[in-house]
């Protein structure tokens, strides 16, 4: 019987000398250099920890860690066991993690050394059985545990339809839900990326990947990494983006993976020229809109033209600009629908709408997934009646099949690569004393592609502070969520409906984080 873990997969696609460099460091005290033979092994190791506690197959083990290459093996492991890896952003606060062990019942959690005094009591509370600890300088009870166990490793046999992840992301109603992927989603979207950006095998003089992407998210675990394992390419692994620190290494990669964020900070590096990018291949930027003036900018100083692509936690990616030729690339597009992916842009009632013309983004394809964790109502409302994904997103097809994505339904903001929903913000704000009801938006950033603000009305009599209202949030959600600037009104404007009109405020501070 065929093996459909993806783990196998991408075991099956380490090269065959295992001693050569899989992973190099390039931000530790000393650059670490980590070999396929020890991806193997130590993934190998974790996974017989797994094994050893008898869990059910498929079970949720949890994450919220830094990012370090033991993380990575980490996931790898868990799928290696057959259970199911479950993400948290690093930057999640108690109220977030207790939700998220509540809802996953996860049989496993693994956290820094340093929240285990607060992420440990909530998993207990919750049922967790088993709570380890992994830091990024290679210590931690998990490891401890795991080295204990042998380096061999049998690899679960797992269905196409099984689940290899969970994703959460949140919802208009401030409730997240946890998107359901499943082997089959993963394997075969990065089997399509692989052929569609070009990837070289060692014989093609090989590729190099340089990591500098958070690991618990689509981009960072998925896209990013699957990529790279699966094509056999050595990683130079930042555990954390620093716009010098990664212009410097450019000679020595090929590939480059960021969200816009990360390709403004490096053009304002004076060290990124087109000397420097003259070995590289790829330039891939996500997860959130590049501007216009970034695309242009790049390709002047550099000589090389981003390759902007679409995806969602529910779908992997959906659509990417051609790699071939570069100059087919278009700015402000996220080009065309991936091989085996369709997609179609519907009116409100459901019916096609002409191209050029804008409406709601639908998708199907081996990449969709299997619907929100314990949510089936929701899950059901999320998917057209002849089962097309409803991505929430709003754009529209070009003459030649590109796609642009004008915007996105109920309000998300994406800041920095991260999603921010503004119903959760607001529903916090509006619990501080002295708050009548907020709006929370986002509006052009040049730096995070888009700032959360908040405006806020005040209770009758009540005196609040824009600046106090901030620091009131610090804490109690992840700091991408808390809004940047506080504005105190009378009112909000609203429509004949009574609805919030949320767009005059993003006009009224579009300009807010521009220079003067």
């Amino acid at each position: 019987m065929k093996n459909h873990n993806l783990f196998v997969t991408l075991r099956e696609a380490f090269p065959a000398e295992l001693d050569a460099v899989a992973v190099e460091t390039a931000d530790t005290p000393e650059p670490l250099h980590y070999t396929w033979r020890d991806l193997e092994r130590g993934t190998a190791m974790i996974a017989n920890l797994l094994d050893s506690l008898d869990l059910p197959a498929g079970s949720r083990i949890a994450a919220q860690v830094d990012k370090s290459v033991e993380a990575l093996m980490l996931y790898l492991a868990v799928l290696r066991a057959g259970h199911v890896y479950l993400p948290l952003n690093t930057a999640y606060q108690a109220g977030e993690i207790e939700y998220f062990v509540g809802n996953a019942e996860p049989a496993v959690v693994v956290c820094t050394k340093r929240n285990f005094g607060w992420v440990g009591p909530i998993a207990f509370a919750a049922g967790v059985q088993h709570v380890y600890t992994l830091d990024d300088d290679r210590s931690g009870s998990l490891l401890e545990r795991a080295a204990w166990h042998g380096d061999v490793h049998r690899p679960a046999v797992a269905q196409p339809d099984d689940l290899a992840v969970i994703v959460y992301t949140s919802g208009t109603t401030g409730r997240s839900k946890g998107a359901m992927l499943t082997h089959e989603n993963l394997r075969s979207n990065a089997l399509v990326l692989k052929d569609c950006w070009g990837w070289r095998s060692a014989a093609e003089g090989g590729d190099v990947l340089i990591h500098a992407l958070p690991i618990f998210h689509v981009h960072g675990l998925f896209v990013a990494i699957h990529g790279a394992l699966l094509n056999g390419s050595k990683m130079i692994w930042f555990a954390r983006f620093d716009p010098k620190a990664v212009v410097a290494r450019l000679p020595e990669a090929t590939v480059f993976m960021g969200v816009p964020t990360l390709y403004v900070r490096m053009l304002g590096e004076a060290a990124l020229t087109r000397a420097q990018c003259a070995h590289m291949r790829l330039f891939v930027s996500g997860s959130a809109p590049l501007l216009i003036e970034t695309f242009d900018a790049w390709r002047e100083r550099t000589g090389h033209t981003i390759l902007e692509r679409y995806g969602m936690s529910e779908t992997v990616m959906l659509t990417s600009n051609p790699y071939r030729p570069e100059s087919a690339r278009r700015g402000g597009t996220v080009g065309l629908p991936l091989p085996g992916v369709q997609l179609r842009v519907r009116d409100d009632k459901g019916q096609p709408v002409p191209s050029g013309e804008v409406g709601g983004i639908q998708v199907k394809g081996p990449n969709v997934f299997k619907g929100y964790w314990r949510m089936p109502e929701k899950t059901a409302d999320e998917f057209t009646d002849d089962l097309w994904f409803k991505t929430g997103d709003v754009g529209r097809f070009d003459a030649d099949g590109y796609v642009t994505i004008v915007g996105r339904s109920k309000d998300l903001v994406i800041t920095g690569g991260y999603n921010v929903y503004p119903a959760e913000v607001e529903a916090l704000i509006n619990e501080l004393p002295g708050v009548a009801e907020s709006a929370v938006v986002g509006v052009p950033h040049p730096d995070f592609g888009e700032g959360v603000i908040a405006v806020v009305v005040p209770r009758p009599g009540a005196a609040l502070d824009g600046a106090a209202i901030v620091a009131a949030m610090k804490g109690r959600i992840a700091n991408y969520k808390v809004p940047k600037q506080v504005f105190v009104v009378p009112e909000l404007p609203r429509n004949q409906m009574g609805k919030v009109q949320k767009n005059l405020l993003r006009e009224q501070h579009q300009r807010l984080f521009q220079p003067a």
